[in-house]
C-alpha cells in the first residue's frame, strides 16, 4: 500500500503504538503530523521519520481539550493542506481499582482521554474529509472492552470506543469516509519493557497459551490500520478487527 499524497495525523504517537503506525505511514509515502502531549517525544519520532527519508510534522496537543484538537487540525491543514486519515491511537490506563474504590477524578480522565478524545478529533477532521470526499477513520480501542475485574473505567472507554466506531461508519459511509477499529492486546513497547521482570514474564507466560505464542509488536498493530487507511479497503467500514496473536478465541484467560 502507497500513501503518495495522503495526509495522516496519529494521536499518541510520541511512543509505543503510535510511533510505530506513524513511522510506518511515512515509510508508506504519507505526510504525517505526529501528536502528543509530551513534545521531546514527539519530537524524537518526528526526527526519526525525517533522517529515514519521510515528511512529518509534530504538533503537541492535549486531545482531550478541544481547542488544543483544533490548533492541531489548523497546523496539518497549514503544512500539508489537506487531512486523509486519523488515526485515534492517544490513550491512557490506571491503577485497577473496583466501583467502590474508584475515584470520580481517575473516572473522568480515563474517559476524556481514552474517548472524549475521539469524539473531538473526528468533530475536527469530519469537515476537512468531507469536503474532500474522502477519508479514513482508524479508532484504537482495546480487548479490555469485554471488560475486567478493576477495569471499569478503561473497559467503557474502549467499548465506548467500539461504539462511536459503528454509529461514525453509518453516518460517514456517503461521504466516502470509512471507519473502521483495531484492538491490540499486549504489545512490546517502552511502556512493557519499563515494568517489573516479574510482571513481564507473567505476561509473556501468558502469551504461550494463545494461537500464536508470543507477544505483539508495535508494527503488528500499523499493518492493521495501514490496511484500513488504504485505497484498497474502500468498501470496508464499521469493523472491528483484533490484533492479538488469536487470544480473542480463548475462552479462559485474558491478556
Amino acid at each position: 500500500m502507497q500513501f503518495q499524497g495522503r495526509t495522516a495525523i496519529v494521536t499518541g504517537a510520541g511512543s509505543g503504538i503510535g510511533a510505530g503506525i506513524a513511522k510506518a505511514f511515512a515509510r508508506a509515502g504519507a505526510n504525517v503530523c505526529v501528536a502528543d502531549i509530551d513534545a521531546q517525544a514527539m519530537e524524537r519520532v518526528v526526527q526519526e521519520i525525517e533522517a529515514a527519508g519521510g515528511s512529518a510534522i509534530g504538533v503537541r496537543t492535549d486531545v482531550s481539550k478541544s481547542e488544543s484538537v483544533g490548533e492541531l487540525c489548523q497546523q496539518v491543514i497549514e503544512k500539508f493542506q489537506r487531512i486523509d486519515i486519523l488515526v485515534n491511537n492517544a490513550g491512557i490506563i490506571a491503577p485497577e481499582a473496583e466501583i467502590d474504590a474508584m475515584d470520580e477524578q481517575t473516572w473522568d480522565k480515563i474517559l476524556m482521554v481514552n474517548l472524549k478524545s475521539q469524539y473531538l478529533c473526528c468533530h475536527a477532521v469530519v469537515p476537512f474529509m468531507k469536503k474532500q470526499q474522502f477519508g479514513r477513520i482508524i479508532n484504537i480501542a482495546s480487548r479490555s472492552w469485554l471488560g475486567g475485574t478493576g477495569l471499569s473505567n478503561y473497559a467503557a472507554s474502549k467499548g465506548g470506543v467500539v461504539s462511536l466506531t459503528r454509529s461514525l461508519a453509518i453516518e460517514l459511509g456517503k461521504y466516502g469516509i470509512t471507519v473502521n477499529c483495531v484492538s491490540p492486546t499486549l504489545v512490546v513497547t517502552s511502556l512493557f519493557l519499563g515494568m517489573p521482570k516479574e510482571e513481564q514474564e507473567r505476561d509473556l507466560q501468558k502469551a504461550q497459551s494463545q494461537p500464536i505464542p508470543r507477544l505483539g509488536q508495535p508494527e503488528d498493530v500499523a499493518h492493521a490500520v495501514l490496511f484500513f487507511a488504504g485505497e484498497e479497503a474502500s468498501f470496508i467500514t464499521g469493523q472491528h478487527l483484533y490484533v492479538g496473536g488469536g487470544v480473542d478465541l480463548m475462552t479462559s484467560g485474558t491478556l
